[in-house]
């Protein structure tokens, strides 16, 4: 037996989150993302990640993964868009990404997981991740759609306190960082990294933007169950 448990294809990959999570699972990593990502810790295509997905479809590459994983942009649906921004009449337009995403998955004929974050964005919430469950300093909730496999849900824990920092002008202490934005009691880069277990890079943004590993650590180590199950 190999000693790699497969290979994930990590879709819009940003600055490897997800990815350092399978590859602690056990997994091999390819990424693609439409930014420059030189931090990116693995073999790395930049491109737009459906295109690319095409792409490796129609050549009969895409036979050589295990997994597909992808994150799409997720600003149309997400919470800070649909319910802050919206009713101050910030930021505009966003294109959402999660139904083409998800055709291009099906035709791939593999296992998936569609990631985002909590908010209107439509995909099955088959799991929801929190920092809480992996005793983490970040609660940063996200969902997962998982496509052609299924796990039983972790249960949640309660929340031992407040996010710290500034909201609506009331100022709170509380065991987690804010790893989002800048001012307002914001977690500094190295708070944020390590709340996260993200030490490969220190751009703020994709440190924002990312999910910490261990949540995909937990997903790719579930997947590998639900595959002995199936073969047992």
């Amino acid at each position: 037996m190999s000693e790699h448990t497969g290979r994930v294809l990590d879709l819009f990959s940003c600055s490897g989150g997800a990815g350092w999570g399978y590859h602690l699972a056990g997994y091999l990593v390819d990424g693609c993302d439409i930014a420059d990502r030189p931090h990116y810790p693995f073999a790395y295509h930049r491109g737009d990640a459906l295109e690319y997905l095409d792409r490796l479809i129609d050549t009969g590459e895409i036979a050589r993964y295990t997994l597909v994983h992808a994150s799409p942009p997720c600003q149309a649906g997400c919470a800070l868009t649909v319910g802050t921004n919206a009713s101050q009449g910030w930021g505009g337009d966003h294109e959402d990404l999660v139904a083409p995403t998800r055709a291009l998955l099906d035709r791939t004929g593999l296992p998936y997981v569609i990631e985002q974050p909590n908010g209107r964005a439509k995909i099955r919430k088959d799991l929801t991740l929190c920092g809480e469950m992996f005793h983490l300093d970040v609660l940063r909730h996200r969902n997962f759609e998982l496509g052609r496999w299924s796990t039983p849900k972790p249960a949640h824990p309660r929340h031992r306190g407040y996010v710290r920092g500034h909201r609506h002008g009331i100022r709170r202490d509380g065991p987690y960082v804010a790893a989002y934005g800048k001012g307002g009691g914001k977690a500094t880069v190295p708070e944020m990294q390590a709340a996260m277990g993200i030490t490969w890079t220190d751009v703020h943004e994709e440190l924002t933007e990312a999910i910490p590993p261990a949540y995909t650590h937990w997903i790719g180590t579930a997947f590998l169950t639900a595959r002995q199950e199936v073969f047992a």
